[in-house]
């Protein structure tokens, strides 16, 4: 099941827009849960969770690029939706990892093309995970779940959104696992999820959890790159 929020200023546009979803869920077999906000504040006051999330730009108080800001603190894996009628901000779409920015109106054609992402880059994740030994037991993590990984000597530690985790696992051989995962060798200490990148410089990345981790110098250009790739690939920017 899919959560979403639809976040218009405009009752009618946002009731349009989720109708238009649910129309086009059905046929796909995409189950929804779909919730409707008049205004940022509404939305950022709310308690739930969603899977993702349709903003408008444009709205009086706290307009939508504002809004998605914070929405992005405090949900680190949600799908950033724009739906708007402003196609000047698409840039700065990017600051927040946006899924997709769409311009009004919006077709059939582009909304079931972001559906259908979204669907199978949330049941991607549900699938991937890591199993670990640690402490006698073999866990299993999930790969969007982890944020970094640390090796000191011996032990990798695993950092979490939830939990640190050490296990016997050298961080090269870690390398090669999670090569086509999303995953980047920063630095000979550390490997990062590029998914919680939030900014870096020439020395240190600092993640969406505020965690600071080492960049090696020689490692920039490459990070760099990957990080670009991996926002295009995610992000999607329509």
């Amino acid at each position: 099941m899919l959560s979403i929020a639809v976040c218009d200023d405009i009752p009618l546009e946002c009731a349009q827009l989720a109708k238009q979803i649910r129309t086009l869920a059905e046929p796909a077999g995409l189950e929804v849960l779909l919730r409707e906000f008049y205004t940022g504040e509404e939305l950022l006051k709310s308690t739930e969770s969603f899977d993702l999330l349709f903003l408008d730009i444009k709205m009086p108080g706290l307009n939508g690029m504002e809004l998605a800001r914070l929405l992005r603190r405090r949900e680190e894996t949600c799908l950033l939706i724009f739906v708007t009628a402003a196609p000047e901000y698409v840039f700065e779409a990017y600051d927040v990892e946006a899924f997709a920015y769409l311009v009004k109106p919006v077709t059939e054609k582009q909304l079931k093309n972001v559906l259908t992402r979204a669907a199978e880059k949330r049941r991607r994740e549900s699938h991937e995970f890591l199993l670990i030994s640690s402490q006698h037991l073999v866990r299993k993590i999930p790969l969007k779940d982890i944020v970094y990984m640390e090796a000191r000597g011996r032990i990798l530690t695993i950092h979490t959104l939830s939990d640190i985790i050490e296990t016997y696992e050298q961080i090269g051989l870690m390398e090669k696992r999670l090569r086509e995962k999303d995953f980047f060798r920063c630095h000979k200490g550390f490997l990062v999820n590029l998914r919680y990148v939030d900014t870096y410089d020439k020395t240190q990345i600092y993640t969406e959890t505020k965690d600071t981790i080492l960049l090696a110098k020689r490692r920039y250009d490459d990070f760099a790159m990957a990080l670009m790739h991996y926002l295009k690939k995610e992000g999607g920017l329509a």
